[in-house]
């Protein structure tokens, strides 16, 4: 496979790359604990020398993925984005052995099968790898602790003034010292090991946390042995391309901007958007921030579904989700309306993480009747489950516009401030000489990028949205448009040549 050069590192001794198959990367995520039914806790982590042996209590659930894949596809998506599968006592960010599946999912067996059957539709596979912390059952946070802040185990883990460092306060999780030679050692390891396991990627957990100066060299190592592999940084604010830059990673959360989406929607507000998206562009002209992942919500944050009281106004949402540049990530569930509060407090998670049902077929009977699996995740629940039909079908359209225009995940995005109102934006989507961005990158397929390979540069979008009450003249020459009553309660579409009220167009 082809390999972009990004940038160099180290002061030119090295290089980073980034590989090219991420720029055409739509990830579906998914939560694979609470999709597939997991108990919320384990039962069978007894006695003082857990985590040296083999995890017991094995019961196959991962498999149930695999009803998923086509769907997947269905989307427009090509990347499964995987939370935590490994070893742990409750969520998965509380990992026991990175090594080994958690056996509330299965075995290894299941990982290469899923892996597998991703491979053969064209689907990567990218994993959570919380490395920043781990159990306080762990082995080498038991030895550390163990062994106490002045020992050679103990240097393995945080300390503050004598106890063992609780992430963000959570005395379980034990947060190791990244900057240690052995700790680095063992993330290597981990990492390639599920690299050559057939793993396309990773996702690294708190990323923030430890620093830059900590992964940089994890991250060296793990990329000069498989280069081919994505690198995405969780990171919640901050100098996002300036820490993708000092790390080596691929690409960071853009948070900054998923906070302005349902922030502005909410207060019909897009005067907030506006700005939120001037940082964009700053993001991805910067060295390091031209694959951001932007998302509407995730395994950590209230449904996009919930943001919003006027359920029309999620097509605004979708639609900005869907073709504004960067790396998209669909949560599950949000492609039908999945609704859920995050709260802040024991089990504040649970409702954001919830059980699913075999297939998609399945999902509205499923969510209507409260299913879950006994003694399980949260049920899941739809904000309109009449609708959740007309919400899939406008993802599918929107992301097959994305699909077809490429060039899109690299574009160039401004506001056309002259026109902006608080409820009313045309925000210009422009191809970019060569297509890919700051770092300069091709195409996939060796071309300009922008269409294809096609030798003309396809003419600029516009993405239009009308949160008012009244249609609006549409101006320009409408591809799509989606009007957020019609999808929210099958209305109707609006008369052609408009932008439909709380709706989208785009515009050529």
């Amino acid at each position: 496979m082809s390999i972009e050069h990004r940038r160099a590192y180290d002061g030119g001794m090295n290089t980073v790359t980034t590989p090219s198959w991420i720029r055409d990367a739509i990830c579906w995520q998914v939560y694979p604990l609470g999709f597939c039914g997991a108990p919320q806790r384990r039962e069978d982590l007894t006695g003082q020398g857990y985590g040296g042996a083999a995890g017991e209590n094995v019961v196959h659930r991962l498999g149930r993925l695999h009803g998923w894949l086509d769907h997947l596809l269905g989307l427009g998506a090509n990347v499964l984005l995987l939370n935590p599968i490994f070893d742990s006592v409750s969520h998965g960010y509380d990992t026991l052995e990175h090594r080994r599946l958690d056996p509330r999912l299965g075995d290894d067996r299941d990982v290469d099968a899923l892996i597998a059957a991703c491979h053969a539709r064209g689907i990567r596979v990218v994993l959570d790898g919380v490395f920043n912390h781990v159990s306080d059952r762990h082995p080498v946070a038991r030895a550390a602790i163990a062994a106490g802040p002045d020992s050679q185990d103990g240097a393995r883990i945080r300390w503050s003034e004598g106890s063992p460092y609780g992430f963000e306060g959570n005395a379980d999780l034990i947060e190791l010292d990244l900057t240690d030679l052995v700790v680095q050692d063992r993330i290597v390891e981990i990492m390639g090991r599920w690299l050559e396991r057939g793993a396309d990627g990773w996702r690294l957990d708190a990323m923030y946390a430890a620093g830059t100066d900590a992964w940089a060299p994890i991250l060296q190592r793990v990329r000069a042995a498989h280069p081919e592999a994505w690198i995405l940084g969780e990171v919640i604010h901050g100098d996002y391309p300036g820490i993708a830059e000092g790390s080596g990673a691929d690409s960071i959360t853009q948070y900054e901007l998923w906070k302005a989406i349902w922030s502005s929607l909410h207060d019909h507000n897009l005067f907030e958007l506006a700005h939120a998206l001037g940082r964009h562009q700053e993001f991805l002209d910067a060295a390091g921030g031209a694959h951001p992942l932007t998302f509407l919500g995730n395994h950590d944050t209230t449904r996009i579904a919930t943001q919003l009281p006027d359920g029309r106004d999620l097509a605004a949402a979708y639609a900005l989700l869907a073709l504004l540049p960067g790396i998209p990530a669909i949560y599950a569930g949000d492609e039908f309306g999945a609704a859920a509060l995050k709260e802040e407090r024991a089990g504040g998670d649970d409702a954001i993480r919830p059980w699913f049902p075999d297939s998609p077929d399945e999902v509205v009977a499923a969510a209507s009747a409260g299913q879950s699996a006994p003694g399980g995740p949260h049920p899941l629940e739809l904000l309109k489950p009449e609708a959740a039909g007309r919400i899939l079908e406008v993802h599918q359209r929107l992301f097959s516009l994305r699909r077809r225009e490429r060039w899109l995940a690299t574009a160039s995005v401004r506001v056309d401030e002259d026109s902006l109102e608080n409820t009313w934006a045309q925000i210009v989507l422009t191809p970019r000489a060569g297509g890919g961005g700051a770092d300069g990158a091709d195409g996939a397929d060796g071309g300009d990028g922008a269409d294809g390979g096609d030798d003309a540069a396809p003419a600029p979008l516009t993405l239009v949205l009308n949160l008012g009450d009244e249609a609006r003249p549409a101006p320009g020459e409408v591809l799509e448009a989606v009007s957020g009553a019609d999808m929210l309660d099958g209305v109707g579409p609006s008369e052609a040549g408009l932008v439909p009220a709380h709706g989208i167009a785009v515009l050529r």
